[in-house]
């Protein structure tokens, strides 16, 4: 299989990979880029390889063409990474310094200079070692090894798979986000909590230190806010007046947090989601107080020249521009978690994001949770999810990491604005407890809302009666309060030649021209305009964002060069496969 390139790959200079900080909800001036070449090794055992195979480029999974390997990961081996660190600057010395790693799927130990330094599991989200009593004034070697169980387990991933096809893609492996340092003093920084009340005009920060010392907030908006208290402990900040977050309007306060020695930017914007009842009594989604219709599109998140890892910046902001222009004014991240640059885009350029956590389990029983649970859901037949073969979470370690994992998502992407909801489980892929963990997230994060069983198996939990719409009539329960949303639907699939990557093509209802795609889209668009206004509608999600590998169901192609829906006065007839 040949991989498509995007406009940014094809102009990917692997010297300058992705040199954007990296997380802009709280950046510091400190930063050491270490994306880029380093050197790398297969093994079947976890011991230092005598030599390197290669260069590969960082952060990229072996797997994908930037990379420069396009190599499969295997579960019995592991993949070795190596490269020296930068020298530290001379105002940085005496401080401790911490190495950041975006996301590495799925274990991996690490070592500076030969020597353990620390270990992470769970391939989706960020985390850090405190390197410091490592470091020497000579050259320090870093070398990262990594294993990946990809679907062979219950771990965390998405809609990897080791036999990709159909609805599953090129698994993952190794290092897709960007590794960095940053230089910090003894009492740092370490998080900020921050928890706009849109209802009460005011914003509550929690400056977390190792050491309880003083701190000081500066707000810059259309009226500039100092607030001072100490670390550790809640600071309130009210306002006479507030400018709120919306699509329309994405407005963003800017903030910077000093203490003593350290000083962080972050910012935060003042919106509310919630389900209210209408004119009509019908309970729909709002957004501060006022009923907003979420029109949503899928985003699973790939790439065909980076795999899980966009080739740029501009790539994600492409992505997003585009489907604003388009009339979407929401994005679902499909069983994903991206970058922290990614939601940072969507905060600024006011997308508003559905997060699903990632899903795990044991192989899934795809006859149960996708072909016989359709029809269920069709007849009104409920299925519980205790059914913990056929729902593939039979083991005890698999629902407490995903029980660990969905904590450390809510707390890791809580600061972003444009996080409207939580999507806990999609078609009963690897579903457990869902009404204990619906209260869990509740209690974690009260101030969004929850899509607990996105598709079917619904348990009466959650804030939204959530279907998925591709082949059979749709339809809602009456006596339901909760509100109406249409998690996923469409699935029109058109093949651009020249931009797909299999021979072998996957969708739900295949069209041939750009006139026959686009009116269908049209089409479908009018039947739920109805449903909206008959029903109360509270959002929908059309799938998808992009093709990706053989599903060939995108707005967009999977080299994001052709954008299938056009403007009537330029669709036409010609069959274009």
């Amino acid at each position: 299989m040949e991989r498509l390139r995007t406009v940014w790959g094809e102009t990917f200079d692997a010297n300058h990979v992705l040199p954007e900080y990296p997380r802009p909800a709280m950046k510091r001036e400190s930063f050491y880029n270490l994306n880029g070449y380093w050197e790398y090794a297969f093994t079947k055992k976890c011991v230092f390889p005598k030599s390197y195979e290669g260069k590969i480029v960082v952060p990229f999974s072996p797997e994908s063409v930037l990379s420069g390997v396009g190599r499969q990961l295997k579960p019995n081996e592991y993949l070795w990474y190596r490269r020296f660190l930068p020298k530290i600057k001379k105002e940085d010395y005496g401080k401790r310094i911490l190495l950041h790693f975006g996301a590495v799927d799925q274990a991996c130990r690490v070592w500076i200079n030969r020597k353990f330094a620390g270990h992470h599991e769970g391939g989706y989200l960020p985390f850090t070692i405190d390197i410091t009593s490592f470091v020497k004034e000579e050259s320090m070697e870093l070398i990262v090894a990594v294993r990946d169980l990809s679907d062979t387990s219950y771990h965390a991933r998405g809609k990897q798979k080791l036999k990709a096809g159909g609805m599953f893609y090129t698994a993952q492996s190794g290092i897709w986000q960007t590794v960095w340092m940053e230089c910090v003093p003894e009492n740092y920084i370490k998080q900020v909590l921050c928890i706009p009340l849109y209802d009460e005009k005011r914003v509550d920060f929690t400056v977390i230190t190792k050491e309880k010392e003083p701190v000081e907030i500066c707000i810059r908006g259309e009226e500039k806010k100092q607030s001072y208290g100490w670390t550790n402990s809640v600071i309130s900040v009210s306002f006479d007046m507030i400018h709120a977050w919306s699509p329309e309007d994405p407005w963003l306060y800017d903030v910077t947090i000093s203490t003593k020695n350290d000083k962080i930017d972050t910012y935060f914007a003042m919106r509310v989601f919630s389900v209210e009842k209408n004119e009509r009594g019908i309970p729909v989604l709002c957004l501060n107080h006022i009923p907003y219709y979420q029109k949503g599109i899928l985003d699973q998140g790939y790439w065909s020249d980076g795999l899980y890892t966009p080739p740029s910046d501009a790539a994600m902001i492409y992505d997003i521009v585009k489907m604003k222009q388009l009339g979407f004014c929401m994005i679902r991240k499909h069983l994903k978690i991206e970058s922290q640059r990614w939601y940072y885009h969507c905060d600024r350029l006011g997308m508003i994001v559905w997060q699903d956590m990632v899903n795990g389990g044991e192989a899934y029983h795809h006859w149960f949770v996708t072909y016989a649970a359709t029809l269920f859901e069709q007849f009104g037949i409920h299925i519980g999810d205790k059914h913990a073969y056929l729902l593939s979470r039979r083991i005890k370690n698999g629902k407490k990491e995903f029980c660990r994992d969905m904590k450390k998502t809510i707390q890791t992407l809580s600061i972003h604005p444009s996080i409207a909801v939580w999507v806990i489980f999609n078609e009963g892929w690897g579903q457990f407890e869902t009404k204990r963990l619906t209260e869990m997230v509740r209690r974690l994060d009260p101030l969004r809302l929850i899509d607990s069983s996105s598709g079917w198996f619904d348990q009466g939990c959650g804030d939204f009666q959530s279907r998925h719409h591709y082949f059979f009539r749709l339809w809602f329960r009456k006596k339901d309060q909760r509100a109406k949303v249409l998690s996923e639907y469409g699935g029109y699939c058109l093949e651009i030649a020249g931009h797909t990557e299999k021979e072998k093509k996957y969708g739900y209802r295949f069209y041939t021209t750009i006139k026959a795609f686009c009116e269908a889209f049209d089409k479908k668009e009018k039947e739920l305009e109805e449903v909206w206004k008959e029903q109360g509608l509270s959002a929908a999600v059309y799938t998808q964002l992009s093709d990706v590998e053989g599903e060939v169901n995108g707005i967009l192609t999977y080299d994001r060069k052709v954008c299938k829906y056009v403007e009537k006065e330029k669709r036409d007839e010609r069959c274009i496969r």
